[in-house]
């Protein structure tokens, strides 16, 4: 009986190590397409090897020197098929479906990153790992990650929930609905978004509508100075007492290890500690 597992256990190892070897040997020119999947490749070890990027690909700072191959509109599909990749990490939710689809039908190897809650983070980074041949150091990362993300949401869990405006963008002003990524990330931190009701993800809204909906606390999640938000604010201060602050949207919004800084920082201005 021994020796069939230990035959069986061999077998396993010579499997994964040729699979291993396989991922190794043809990733070796990688394009990723958000920038979510950017730093994950960076995280992984393997940003020597990205050839190609998207628009706002900027952390770590060298992904910021190479050519960017897809943005809003979709992808440049020349610019990807001159680089030759040997796989293209793409984003199931932000890269149009239809791209995604055309990449395969021409032949290229392409993985789907599609993290619908911070939990699936952990997730992802595995299986990344392992199309990457980075298993080892994917589990350290995923592991690291969720024990992390499970102690922020132990020590916010007996919260009373506080209610709050949390927003993107000013003009026009839009904010954040039940099924949106950041009403995930304020559950955590023991907040309720105040437009919770809307019937879309991400519903544009009248400052008059914010008003009669007193929030506690307002959160501008751009990339802003406090004092600038403030003024956003101010001519509406004799009808909105609620104080405003500035979280970081790259580090809370892309599906990486950094989204425990920034939700560690947006749960201590929430709750105060």
């Amino acid at each position: 009986m021994f020796t069939i597992k230990k035959n069986a256990l061999s077998f396993i190892i010579i499997i994964s190590a040729m699979f291993h070897f396989s991922v190794q040997a043809t990733a070796q020119r990688i394009i990723s397409l958000a920038p979510h999947t950017t730093e994950l490749i960076y995280a992984l070890g393997m940003g020597e090897h990205l050839v190609g990027v998207s628009d706002y690909s900027n952390y770590p700072p060298q992904a910021e020197q190479l050519p960017s191959v897809a943005n809003y509109n979709g992808l440049d599909f020349e610019a990807i098929m001159q680089l030759k990749p040997d796989l293209i990490v793409a984003w199931q939710g932000g890269n149009k479906p239809q791209d995604i689809a055309r990449l395969s039908s021409l032949g290229f190897s392409v993985y789907s990153s599609a993290p619908q809650s911070p939990d699936d983070i952990s997730k992802d980074i595995v299986k990344l790992g392992e199309t990457l041949g980075r298993s080892e150091q994917a589990l350290i990362l995923a592991n690291q990650f969720q024990a992390e993300l499970d102690q922020l949401k132990q020590r916010y869990l007996t919260q009373a929930k506080i209610r709050v405006f949390y927003y993107m963008w000013t003009a026009p002003l839009m904010t954040i609905g039940a099924d949106a990524w950041a009403t995930k990330l304020l559950d955590i931190c023991g907040a309720t978004q105040i437009f919770n009701d809307s019937m879309v993800a991400y519903p544009e809204v009248s400052k008059e509508q914010v008003i009669s909906r007193q929030p506690t606390l307002l959160i501008a999640a751009m990339k802003i100075k406090e004092l600038d938000a403030q003024q956003f604010w101010q001519p509406t201060h004799s009808l909105l007492k609620a104080p405003v602050v500035v979280v970081n949207p790259d580090e809370l919004h892309r599906f990486t290890p950094r989204l425990i800084n920034g939700l560690t920082s947006m749960c201590k201005q929430i709750n105060g500690f």
